[in-house]
């Protein structure tokens, strides 16, 4: 028996693949990815010579994904706004705040920071060799300011001109630089994390339709899809008519929109706990998305304060929220569509599938089947679904070994 073969069993697996749930089910793991995966009586009798760890009173699932965050550029100084502090130090232990938590990939989005001159190859060594799987958004930003002010991964803690934003040599820059379509472009100027008084141009449009098309044509130039953060009826109808690939947020969408975004195979990336000057998505707002197949994904934008009035959610006001909050954050839609008769696969695509397939990695992970990596949880309950407090997940394997044991 080699030490990188083994058989893990549970009570039940949810593969959110092809599989579906597999009650008294195992999983047979060889260097780190997926052997098979199969009733219980079926892998022992293929892989009866391997070790065998027996987790029948748990669920397995795929481990989560949170594919937008801030947690390396933005989140060390919102947490610390007044403390002296190693920014990658803390960036690092947000990470492994998420990790154990059970989230074993995130994509991080690199906007530009006013205070911290770090350029996108840093935060990349600062994580190389860490046990998770890291993918990197360049993005340009506008923060809504009475004097708007915007930057950029390309030019770091250098503000820039707003027609700076749509220029040729940045965005094939920015292109370049990007991993997958995080929100590489804001077509609302954000309000950040700041107070409504302090920001009263967020939501303001920055570009033309023809500007942003032009954006779009550079990214696809260069083989790359394009994400946006974007807003409002009238910001959501220019992405859609300027070609992009995936909505982050994708707050105040309306019917026609959606069966817009729907026809064009738009991805979107749903944020319940905020992240543009309009109410975030819903339980309902997320259910309407699905009943139309968007693909969909939730996130945490972490971190973030909650959005007055997400009456849906269970935080304090002002508390901010980060990726271990992940399950509690998805909760709340995740039972609408479970009262709405969605199989549990489907909805737990939401925090797997969904998020690996916008990162474009759906071959590699966010599934359980043959041949993927070996990314697990084993857990008291389905994450999202039937559990939310982060204490419930026992264990999380990454690539095959245990990085999370309670």
């Amino acid at each position: 028996m080699g030490k990188n073969e083994y058989i893990i069993r549970g009570k039940k697996i949810v593969t959110v693949g092809y599989l579906g749930t597999i009650e008294n089910g195992a999983i047979a793991v060889k260097d780190g990815l997926i052997a098979n995966v199969g009733k219980w009586d079926t892998i022992k009798t293929q892989y009866g010579h391997w070790e065998v760890i027996d987790h029948t009173e748990f669920v397995i699932t795929p481990s989560l994904i949170d594919c937008h965050t801030h947690l390396l550029e933005f989140a060390p100084t919102s947490l610390y706004p007044n403390g002296s502090i190693n920014h990658f130090d803390v960036g690092k232990d947000l990470l492994l705040k998420a990790l154990a938590s059970g989230i074993t990939a995130l994509g991080e989005q690199i906007c530009g920071h006013p205070s911290c001159d770090y350029s996108i190859a840093q935060y990349r060594k600062v994580v190389e060799d860490m046990p998770l799987d890291i993918s990197f958004a360049a993005t340009s930003i506008s923060i809504g300011f009475e004097k708007l002010v915007h930057f950029s991964a390309v030019t770091r803690s250098q503000s820039i001109a707003q027609v700076d934003l749509f220029d040729p040599v940045l965005v094939r820059q920015l292109a370049q630089a990007a991993d997958y379509p995080g929100e590489n472009v804001f077509i609302n100027a954000t309000p950040a994390n700041f107070a409504t008084t302090q920001v009263p141009r967020a939501g303001e449009v920055m570009y033309t339709l023809a500007q942003l098309k032009e954006v779009v044509h550079l990214y696809h130039q260069a083989g790359k899809q394009i994400g946006t953060h974007v807003a409002g009826e009238r910001s959501i109808r220019m992405a859609l008519e300027a070609g992009f690939d995936v909505l982050h947020h994708a707050h105040g969408i309306t019917d026609a929109l959606v069966i817009q975004a729907a026809k064009q195979g738009v991805k979107i990336v749903a944020t319940p706990i905020g992240g543009t000057h309009l109410k975030p998505n819903s339980p309902e707002d997320i259910m309407r998305l699905m009943i139309h197949r968007i693909p969909v994904s939730i996130s945490t934008d972490a971190y973030l304060p909650p959005f007055p009035g997400t009456s849906w959610l269970p935080f304090e006001q002002g508390k901010l929220i980060g990726p271990d909050q992940l399950m509690a954050v998805a909760a709340p839609a995740m039972q609408r569509l479970k009262q709405h008769h969605y199989d549990e696969n489907a909805i737990l695509a939401l925090l797997t599938a969904n998020p690996a397939d916008i990162l474009g990695k759906a071959a590699r992970f966010g599934k359980l089947e043959k041949g993927m990596e070996a990314n697990f949880l084993v857990a008291e309950g389905v994450p999202g679904l039937e559990i939310v407090e982060v204490e419930r997940i026992k264990q999380v394997f990454y690539r095959g070994e245990k990085v999370v044991d309670r």
